[in-house]
């Protein structure tokens, strides 16, 4: 969701809240979501997409000669969310089991007001599944068009920063322990290959997810007559959607697919938000969060600086592995229409589609505004008098007397740099054991974090040639039995 400061006065504070359907305020709904995405998940919105079928399932029908032509009008423009009762339904919803049979209801009879013949030809042929997994796939198709366009301005984002960044030293860590001399930018490159292999996965499973629901009471068609298949493909025209050779009412790999994916790509935004969230860290102070007024203070402590960002992303990807275990729970369905499972999906999957799309919406406008310290980059690559440069001594000296000797040697050089509180190097050049092996010109060479970078360019030169390789992939023929 679009972020406001905190500057707002009393009005202002309305505009931090996301108001929702029936003047209900979610005062979470900023922190953890994306308007952007948020507000296709509204309960108007949910009717006005099973709606949206309706109307497209007459327009189907009637071309297939299977009702009147005449009666489309008349249904057509009675299927505009405004003109429902969303409490009503609401409370209708409980004894009948699931919304649509309220809503076909309610539709039937606005239409029978206006056109008491039309009205018999409403819902005609569908089932309630057919309404409401259809509605869903529509909603689904506009998060994920939203979702897959801010994982592009992301990954190019992150292209950016890896480019700017390709060369700026900093210590690799490994069990939160300094390790080896590496570049930022290295860092970033691996955030930015898994950003765009979750591209890919979005753009894949989109086209396998994005698919009419249309199978009649038991999936046959029945009620449609000889019809039926005719009706599917010329539904899945008006609604611009994939037809699949039969129904998925109790099928449900395709939404546990999604919710997969969203989940994989929230895990990722939590590792990006804890290596951020790492380098915060006062002793660190290698990255910062954008500044600004009201954000990431403390209401004890005036001089704290906060990753809130961070946090909420990290959040997000400790709620989304459990919400996409429930949609893999819901899979096991009974025959040929689920008792239960089909219904745990509806307001999980919301959920999942609006945490992850609010995790990355937040952390891509962060990443934008991240403040780098390089200098301090450098300057905590000192931090273990040289320590951080025993391998590199290590691996040279190792080609002149052996591995092992090698090893054994610089650990108690090691050991004595750190009792003594000294330079590894000053150590080093004092020894003799060290000194008739490597000269001073090699140590200086040794203890330079840009010598022991390894294929550090070319890795990111694979992660940048494969980035700007992305192509979305075209949709594959998704149809009916021909």
């Amino acid at each position: 969701m679009e972020r406001h400061s905190a500057r707002c006065g009393g009005n202002g504070l309305l505009r931090l809240l996301r108001i929702g359907d029936n003047g209900r305020v979610s005062l979470l709904g900023p922190l953890f979501g994306w308007e952007a995405v948020d507000n296709l998940w509204t309960d108007r919105a949910r009717v006005q997409a099973m709606l949206d079928f309706e109307a497209a399932l007459a327009r189907a029908e009637a071309r297939e000669g299977v009702i009147p032509a005449a009666a489309v009008p008349a249904i057509a423009a009675q299927c505009r969310a405004e003109l429902f009762d969303l409490s009503a339904l609401a409370q209708a919803a409980a004894p009948a089991g699931n919304i649509a049979i309220p809503l076909v209801k309610q539709l039937t009879r606005l239409v029978a007001k206006a056109n008491p013949e039309a009205a018999g030809f409403v819902h005609w042929g569908a089932t309630s599944q057919d309404a409401i997994d259809t509605g869903f796939v529509l909603q689904m198709r506009g998060a994920l068009d939203r979702i897959g366009g801010e994982l592009g301005r992301f990954a190019a984002s992150l292209e950016q920063l890896v480019r700017r960044h390709r060369a700026t030293a900093c210590v690799g860590r490994t069990w939160l322990q300094q390790a080896l001399p590496i570049t930022f930018g290295l860092r970033v490159a691996g955030w930015l290959d898994a950003v765009d292999r979750h591209r890919h996965r979005l753009d894949q499973a989109r086209h396998r997810v994005l698919v009419l629901q249309l199978g009649g009471a038991a999936g046959t068609l029945a009620a449609l007559g000889d019809r039926g298949i005719q009706v599917a493909r010329a539904l899945g025209e008006e609604l611009g959607l994939g037809v699949p050779p039969m129904a998925w009412h109790t099928h449900r790999d395709r939404v546990a697919e999604i919710a997969t994916v969203l989940a994989l790509c929230a895990g990722t935004m939590g590792k990006i938000a804890r290596d951020i969230s790492l380098q915060m860290q006062t002793e660190v102070a290698e990255l910062f969060e954008p500044a600004g007024e009201g954000r990431g203070g403390s209401s004890a402590m005036p001089h704290k600086r906060n990753p809130v960002t961070s946090a909420v992303v990290l959040a997000a990807a400790i709620r989304l592995p459990a919400l996409a275990s429930t949609m893999l729970t819901a899979m096991v369905q009974e025959q040929e229409r689920g008792l239960g499972g089909w219904n745990a999906e509806w307001e999980v999957m919301p959920e999942i589609i609006s945490l992850a799309a609010g995790a990355l919406h937040h952390l891509r406008e962060t990443v934008a505004g991240l403040e780098i310290d390089s200098e301090r980059m450098r300057r905590n690559i000192d931090v273990t008098h040289g320590l951080i440069f025993s391998e590199a001594v290590q691996m040279a000296l190792a080609g002149r007397i052996g591995r092992q000797a090698a090893h054994d040697l610089l650990e108690e050089a090691c050991r004595r740099a750190q009792t003594e509180n000294r330079h590894l190097r000053d150590i080093l050049a004092g020894d003799p054991a060290f000194s008739s092996q490597l000269p001073a010109s090699e140590l200086d060479r040794l203890f330079d974090p840009q010598q022991y970078l390894g294929a550090t360019q070319a890795l990111i030169d694979r992660v940048l040639a494969a980035h700007a390789s992305f192509r979305p992939e075209a949709a594959p023929e998704a149809e009916m039995n021909r």
